[in-house]
């Protein structure tokens, strides 16, 4: 199965210091140190925990089964 490819347009100086730094980490191409740079940034995305107040009001929340609740009747 091959992978699906998708096109960018980068501009040219940020394309070159994309070069240039694939050439410093001794990635294969841009799109590995691309890769790589995604892959970094998902590591140090932390979701912050919620506080007792609110964990308690999440523990208590109704589903009250409607998609909008700005829709009035």
């Amino acid at each position: 199965m091959e992978t699906p490819v998708i096109a960018i347009e980068l501009p040219a100086d940020l394309y070159a210091e994309l070069q240039s730094l694939t050439a410093q980490e001794n990635a294969r191409d841009p799109a590995d140190m691309i890769a790589r740079l995604v892959a970094a940034a998902q590591e140090k995305h932390v979701y912050p925990q919620p506080t007792p107040a609110f964990q308690r009001i999440l523990e208590r929340a109704t589903d009250l089964d409607v998609d909008d609740l700005s829709a009035r009747e």
